[in-house]
């Protein structure tokens, strides 16, 4: 075999996204909270940003209306641990950190006493009238962290009266107690994967009186079911002893244990009237037993741990003008504080004295908060103009409902601002819209569509909301099936294929006919 060395030229092009282009990019994707989530984090980490007073005079600020308005006493902890930094980076001199602590002093007089020396606590001046710290006061307010449901279930089960090695085993089983509720696994699995536990020789027969002892002594009642059936019985079997004394309810307790261990499957999939030949109920017993299933929890571990929601903040509001007869939008960036750079700062980074070390890290650091500034005006001037096209395109809209929404591509707004497609793509991404008809998901706006019989153009969310209309009008008796539904919409000039209606509906989270049937 043999190696050849030579030299070649080739001409090639290539495109790389400088770190400004990407921090723009992010910023412009970032809904509010995110945003300001991001903003909290520079202002802690760069030394050149700071936060400016309303009607305050300093650098370059984002045009951002907002309440943030730094108190004392983060002034004075901004203040030291940015002169820490500095100090840390540079290696002045004591001369240099005397100037420097003289124009402090002149610049923030607050932060310091009469005699120009640091005082012994951050001044105040809610400390020295007696009042309370309000900032303390919501910290010390803040909800602590809740337990988890599996160490919530062992608190529980460490008051069960059993025997030692079923309170090992069934401790093992609680490890395997999902959100819900229920088991999430089969006992040979947990067999096969708990074959060490110290002193116990497990076996199926073991792990089920275990599981029988955790059904028992586990609040709520369902808690450890295998299945949704099992976790019902577990419930209609609490819920029956608690309504003991009232003789009718425990006799449609019996109605409720009967279809639901014996007919569940006809229950889900509403064959009601095969319940009725089988079980020789009447109609009536079987919708008063139905009435009473709704006490029943589909996920009762749910009870013990709660769902933390995010809250939308909407990034536009749009309100109508009726003196112009126009949809009018604003950004709600009341949260976003007011951002500038700070003119000491821009100053020291100019600044031939001060030692290159100092200059080179304070100049990063005023150059990454023009950037930001910049990427958040920019984001503002992308979004108001992506929405100003979306309320011109959809005022039908806004005037008439859902129903009236129109196709709008994303490349259409593009090449009518003369901006890339992707950028559509990121500044309608996770924004919300408030909007006289509710909080609307700015990117619902954008979609495909249809033409109908008419001419008319019509976007496939509208078509999805006249899917929801018909079936909410239709008579519950007799519910429209899929084929009807396409007569129905083909009726309002609307010509789609039933698999399409299908496919509409399991989005819509409509069931079948033969579900909706009220019998």
């Amino acid at each position: 075999m043999r190696f050849d060395t030579s030299q070649q030229m080739r001409l090639s092009q290539q495109m790389k996204l400088a770190p400004r282009m990407i921090q723009s990019m992010e910023i412009l994707q970032m809904p509010m909270m995110a945003l300001q989530e991001r903003i909290d984090q520079e202002l802690e980490s760069n030394i050149a940003l700071e936060q400016a007073e309303p009607g305050g005079e300093g650098g370059a600020a984002v045009e951002v209306d907002g309440p943030g308005v730094e108190t004392d006493e983060q002034a004075d902890d901004r203040l030291d641990r940015k002169e820490l930094v500095v100090g840390d980076v540079a290696g002045s001199s004591k001369t240099d950190d005397w100037e420097r602590l003289s124009a402090l002093e002149s610049t923030y007089p607050q932060a310091f006493d009469g005699d120009g020396e640091y005082p012994s606590a951050p001044y105040s001046p809610r400390r020295s009238s007696g009042e309370r710290d309000k900032k303390m006061d919501a910290m010390a307010n803040v909800a602590a962290r809740a337990a988890s449901l599996t160490d919530q279930l062992l608190d529980q089960w460490k008051f069960a009266e059993v025997d030692p090695e079923i309170h090992a085993v069934g401790a093992r089983i609680i490890a395997y107690i999902n959100s819900d509720g229920l088991l999430g696994a089969d006992l040979q699995t947990i067999l096969d994967q708990n074959r060490n536990i110290p002193g116990v020789e497990l076996s199926l027969e073991r792990l089920g009186r275990a599981l029988h002892e955790v059904q028992t002594h586990l609040d709520p009642p369902g808690i450890g079911a295998r299945d949704n059936r099992e976790s019902f019985l577990l419930q209609i079997d609490a819920l029956q002893a608690a309504d003991a004394v009232h003789v009718d309810s425990s006799e449609q307790w019996n109605d409720v244990r009967t279809l639901i261990r014996d007919h569940y499957d006809d229950l889900l999939q509403n064959r009601l009237p095969r319940i009725v030949q089988k079980t020789q109920m009447s109609m009536e017993r079987i919708h008063a037993a139905m009435e009473l299933m709704k006490r029943l929890k589909l996920s009762p571990g749910r009870d013990l741990v709660d769902i933390e929601v995010p809250p939308i903040v909407p990034d536009v509001v749009v309100e109508y003008d009726e003196q112009a007869d126009a949809y009018v939008a604003a950004l709600s960036d009341g949260f976003l504080p007011t951002l500038r750079i700070s003119d000491r700062y821009q100053q020291m980074a100019k600044d031939r004295s001060v030692d290159t070390a100092t200059r080179d890290f304070v100049s990063n650091n005023v150059r990454n908060a023009q950037w930001l500034i910049e990427s958040i005006n920019q984001r503002k001037n992308t979004l108001l103009r992506v929405v100003n096209v979306v309320l011109a395109r959809q005022r039908d809209y806004f005037d008439h409902g859902p129903q009236h929404l129109k196709p709008l591509p994303m490349i259409e707004v593009a090449d009518q601002l003369g901006i890339h497609v992707g950028t559509v793509s990121r500044a309608v991404s996770d924004k919300w819209m408030q909007t006289p008809r509710g909080l609307v998901a700015l990117r619902k706006f954008f979609s495909g569509g249809t033409e109908t019989q008419s001419g008319q153009s019509m976007s496939w969310d509208a078509v999805k909301a006249i899917l929801r209309e018909i079936v909410d009008a239709e008579d519950r008796a007799k519910p429209l099936s899929d084929e009807a539904l396409v007569m129905e919409l083909k009726k309002r000039g609307i010509d789609i294929a039933r698999r399409t209606v299908v496919k509409y509906r399991q989005q819509l989270d409509i069931p079948p006919a033969r579900r909706r049937k009220v019998h």
